[in-house]
C-alpha cells in the first residue's frame, strides 16, 4: 500500500565480533540502522501525483444519460478505465478540491456568502436528516446492523427524484435518473447494512455528476470540501450511531479508518504550511478540541478516537498513528495522494464496483454483463446466502461481518449507564 515515510524503529547498533573458537564466519555482522541502508535494487520513491486540469462541464446535449452499471469486470478492462479520459477526470476532481483548500481552515468560509448552489446542497442533505426521525432504530442489542436502516434507505430511494426535483431544482428527467443513483449508494448498502469508503466515493461522483451538470461552479469547490463535504460526515455519523453499519472491509479499504478516507486528504491540504499544528499533534487532546472544528483531518482524528472501546490511537487506527511520524503535512498529504492513485483508482478488487453512466462514462469497449451473466450471479449470491454467509462484494474480508466500531462504543455506554464513561488501556 502507498503511503507516506514513516520514521523507522531500529534496534541496537551492534559491533560484528569472533566467534570464541576463531570462526570468523559466526561473527555476528554489525546492524546498520535502517535510514542507512542502501540497496542498489531499492527503487526510487513514486512521483506524487498531480492535478490534471479539471476540464470545464461537458455540452449537455452531447452526453448520452444512462442508468450507472458496472463495467469494470476484468483486469483487460480496468486497464483500459486507466487509460480513459473518465480516470483523469476524477484524479483531477478529487485533486483539485484538495487543492482549493490548501492551507485554508473550515472557519475561513463565510457561510453568509455561499452560492445559491450550495444552500441547496444543503437543502437536499436535510431531505435525508429529516428521514432518519421518521425510522427510528430497534433496540436490538447487537453490534451488527440494526435492520431499520433497510426502511431509511428505501425511503431515500423513494424520495430521491423528488428531492433532486425540488430541492436542487433540476427539470432533465434522464439526468436525475442518472446521479440519483450515486446519491443512493452514498448511505451505504441496504442489503449488506454495511458503510465504507467506496459509498463515500460515490458521494463524490454526485457532486462531481453536479459540476457536470453545470450545478456546481468552479467558485464553489473550496464550499464543497469545508461545508457540504462536512455535512455529509456529519449526516453519515448519525447514521452510523443509529444504525450500527458495519465496515465494508475488515479495517476500511485503506487502512485509515473503518469507514473514511476523503476527511485525511482534504484535511492534510487544509493544515499545509501550519505555523504550530504538525501532524504529532493528533495525539494532543488540546489542538484536537480546540482546532477540530476549524481542520477536516483533526476533526475526524477526534470522530475516530471517541467511538472506539480503546482509548488512543496507536491501539485502535495503527496507521493514523504512524503517519503522525511524517515530517509535515507536505509528506501526509503527499501520501494521501498516492494511496488514492495506487490503492483506490489503482486496484481492481474496489474499482470492479465503481458505476459509469452518461456523465461519468466508461470506454465503448469496456465490459458490460449480459442478462444471462446477471442472473447466474444472482443465483451465486442467493446460494451463498442460503448457506448463512454474507455473499464477499467487496473482495478483502472473506465474507465475513464485521461489528461496527461505532456500536461497539454505544452498546458499551448504554450498559455502563453513561456517554462519558472512562475507556480501559491495554497494557503495553
Amino acid at each position: 500500500m502507498a503511503s507516506v515515510n514513516f520514521p523507522q524503529h531500529t534496534g541496537p547498533n551492534r559491533s560484528s565480533s569472533t566467534s570464541p573458537n576463531g570462526n570468523k564466519s559466526q561473527a555476528i555482522p554489525k546492524l546498520m540502522p535502517r535510514s542507512r541502508r542502501k540497496s542498489a535494487a531499492s527503487a526510487p520513491a513514486d512521483p506524487v501525483p498531480e492535478t490534471p486540469l479539471l476540464p470545464p462541464p461537458p455540452q449537455l446535449d452531447s452526453v448520452q444519460f444512462k442508468t450507472p452499471v458496472k463495467r469494470i469486470l476484468s483486469p483487460a478492462d480496468h486497464e483500459k478505465f486507466l487509460a480513459s479520459p473518465t480516470y483523469t477526470l476524477i484524479r483531477s476532481w478529487i485533486f483539485t478540491l484538495a487543492d482549493c483548500v490548501e492551507g485554508r481552515p473550515s472557519s475561513s468560509l463565510d457561510l453568509s456568502t455561499v452560492s445559491a448552489e450550495i444552500r441547496r446542497l444543503d437543502a437536499a442533505l436535510d431531505v435525508i436528516k429529516k428521514l432518519l426521525e421518521r425510522y427510528p432504530p430497534l433496540d436490538t442489542g447487537s453490534r451488527f446492523g440494526n435492520p431499520v436502516f433497510r426502511d431509511l434507505h428505501k425511503a431515500i430511494v423513494r424520495d430521491v427524484e423528488r428531492l433532486h426535483e425540488e430541492e436542487l431544482d433540476l427539470q432533465n428527467k434522464a439526468a436525475i435518473q442518472e446521479i440519483s443513483v450515486y446519491l443512493i449508494n452514498s448511505f451505504g448498502s441496504e442489503e449488506r447494512l454495511d458503510y465504507g469508503s467506496g459509498h463515500e466515493l460515490n458521494f463524490m461522483m454526485w457532486l462531481l455528476c453536479l459540476y457536470q451538470l453545470g450545478e456546481i461552479r468552479r467558485e464553489d469547490l473550496p464550499a464543497i470540501v469545508m461545508h457540504t463535504f462536512t455535512q455529509y460526515l456529519d449526516l453519515m455519523r448519525k447514521i452510523q450511531s443509529m444504525y450500527y453499519l458495519e465496515p465494508a472491509g475488515s479495517h476500511g479499504v485503506w487502512g485509515l479508518d473503518d469507514y473514511q478516507f476523503l476527511p485525511f486528504l482534504f484535511g492534510a491540504s487544509q493544515l499545509i504550511g501550519h505555523p504550530y499544528i504538525t501532524p504529532k499533534s493528533i495525539h494532543n487532546n488540546v489542538i484536537l478540541d480546540e482546532e477540530g472544528d476549524k481542520y477536516i483531518y483533526l476533526n475526524q482524528v477526534r470522530w475516530v478516537d471517541s467511538v472506539k472501546t480503546v482509548k488512543g490511537l496507536r491501539w485502535h487506527s495503527p496507521m493514523l498513528d504512524d503517519i503522525s511520524g511524517a515530517k509535515s503535512w507536505q509528506k501526509v498529504e503527499d501520501g494521501m495522494r498516492k494511496m488514492f492513485v495506487k490503492e483506490v483508482l489503482g486496484k481492481l478488487p474496489i474499482m470492479q464496483h465503481f458505476l459509469f453512466g452518461g456523465l461519468i462514462p466508461g470506454t465503448e469497449d469496456m465490459g458490460q454483463l449480459d442478462p444471462e451473466t446477471l442472473r447466474l450471479q444472482e443465483e451465486r449470491m442467493s446460494h451463498v446466502k442460503e448457506k448463512g454467509h454474507e455473499p464477499d462484494y467487496w473482495g478483502d474480508c472473506c465474507g465475513i461481518k464485521v461489528p461496527s466500531t461505532v456500536a461497539a462504543g454505544e452498546e458499551m455506554r448504554k450498559r455502563m449507564g453513561t456517554l462519558g464513561a472512562l475507556r480501559p488501556i491495554p497494557f503495553d
